[in-house]
């Protein structure tokens, strides 16, 4: 299924566009995949300035996107997700300090990340899909993740294997 995604320009008149644009999208979504994980990671170590640093970065790298190597149906894809996952970046990057906050916004941040992950790929890593049932008020919640072994970012060092492996994402 992920090669599915990556082919809807194919169908263009000429032959060369296609690979520089998907390239192009490739190393957009990989930026946006590398901060998100930088983001994450502060998380697992309980540190919520380089949290907000790294929401901060998640937040720009979304701003500087270039979607004009998008098709139109996955620039719709990327825009439904993008205005989300800025504005809980935004408040993360804004909330230094206030760590519990922070992991609020990454709860849904994660939701947008898969969504983003599912429809533009991952840059070419393999990532990992955890899932932590006793985070959001112990409704549960995923997180995207560049190592198999589980490390909790909402959990931190109070319960830092907290969780499974849902899904390997390649």
């Amino acid at each position: 299924t992920d090669t599915a995604q990556t082919k809807p320009q194919t169908d263009n008149a000429t032959a060369t566009p296609p690979p520089v644009a998907e390239t192009k999208a490739i190393i957009s979504i990989k930026e946006i995949v590398t901060a998100y994980l930088q983001l994450k990671n502060a998380f697992t170590n309980d540190n919520s300035n380089d949290a907000a640093a790294a929401g901060t970065s998640l937040e720009t790298a979304f701003k500087t996107f270039d979607k004009t190597a998008l098709s139109a149906d996955q620039k719709k894809a990327f825009e439904d997700v993008e205005d989300d996952a800025r504005e809980h970046a935004e408040h993360i990057g804004k909330n230094g300090g206030n760590i519990a906050h922070q992991r609020e916004h990454f709860v849904m941040l994660s939701k947008d990340m898969e969504d983003l992950i599912k429809t533009f790929g991952n840059g070419g890593q393999i990532l990992y899909k955890d899932f932590c049932p006793m985070a959001n008020d112990g409704k549960g919640a995923i997180w995207i993740s560049e190592v198999k072994q589980i490390k909790n970012p909402y959990l931190g060092g109070k319960m830092p294997t907290c969780g499974t492996m849902k899904e390997e994402i390649k």
